[in-house]
């Protein structure tokens, strides 16, 4: 079995591999974080606005692996991004997770209210103050993107998005490369629709695998870019770690980019400025 992928920007060393927590509650949210630790994962993804990161802390410590070993993102809320409200959501962000500090944070989206000069430069002072080693933007179309590269003083170190082979993000993939920032896919299986798709399913059947470990590989084998996942099933958590050891040739590759349809549109816009894919 080949070793999980580590993708790196800008000194960040990000797991290629995530779990995603979003609407993952209560216990379910610990024993999934558990699960995960417990079969490989070494990275978990939260939100302010998920309401579950004292519970991915408490699986967190119940797990108790080193705090160097585990790469924790989390993400300010859009209405909190302004100078002082963003520090304070990191920091009650850390105490529920019962960390010092984030490997991870992100503006969760960009708010038009708030000057962007003003929030990126509450996200760096963020990451000053040591609540962060590194911090990211998400949802920013690539015009946003190239302003806040440009604005910060701190360098950026990802780029969060919803991301599968039904939405192509093919623009906005280069522009962060371009910017050498980590490209993090959420909905990476598209809300399991894209696992069922043809091409998938055949592919799938030629390695052995499931439709959505099929997705998963073909997320990671792109440079630069982390899936995560969300799940709070033990045998869908093992399911979607095991990826590591098949790989998928050049035009399964391609075959999968090729779902790509025009019409895609985000899963879950809470908030969403102009979309550029």
């Amino acid at each position: 079995m080949s070793q999980p992928i580590i993708v790196e920007a800008h000194g960040a060393r990000i797991p290629a591999l995530g779990l995603g927590t979003f609407r993952s509650e209560g216990q379910a949210c610990v024993d999934a974080v558990l699960e995960a630790l417990r079969v490989g994962y070494r990275h978990v993804d939260t939100a302010a606005m998920y309401g579950n990161e004292a519970e991915v802390g408490e699986g967190l410590r119940v797990a108790g692996l080193p705090r160097d070993e585990v790469f924790v993102t989390t993400k300010v809320w859009w209405t909190d991004i302004a100078p002082g409200a963003l520090q304070a959501s990191a920091e009650a962000s850390l105490k529920k997770l019962g960390l010092h500090h984030v490997d991870l944070l992100h503006i969760h989206w960009p708010n038009p209210e708030i000057p962007l000069a003003d929030s990126l430069g509450a996200l760096c002072d963020a990451k000053r103050r040591g609540l962060a080693r590194h911090i990211g933007v998400c949802n920013f179309p690539i015009a946003l993107l190239d302003e806040a590269v440009r604005l910060c003083d701190e360098p950026l170190v990802a780029l969060q998005c919803e991301y599968h082979p039904t939405l192509s993000q093919h623009r906005l993939l280069a522009e962060a490369r371009r910017h050498g920032l980590a490209f993090t896919s959420y909905s990476p299986i598209g809300k399991g629709t894209d696992t069922e798709e043809k091409v998938v399913q055949e592919i799938a059947v030629a390695h052995g695998k499931t439709g959505a470990q099929v997705v998963l590989r073909w997320h990671v084998q792109q440079d630069g870019v982390i899936a995560i996942p969300k799940s709070s099933h033990p045998v869908r958590i093992q399911q979607n770690y095991d990826i590591w050891d098949f790989s998928l040739g050049d035009e399964e590759m391609a075959a999968i980019s090729r779902m790509a349809r025009p019409d895609g549109r985000m899963i879950n816009p809470a908030f969403a400025p102009q979309w550029d894919s």
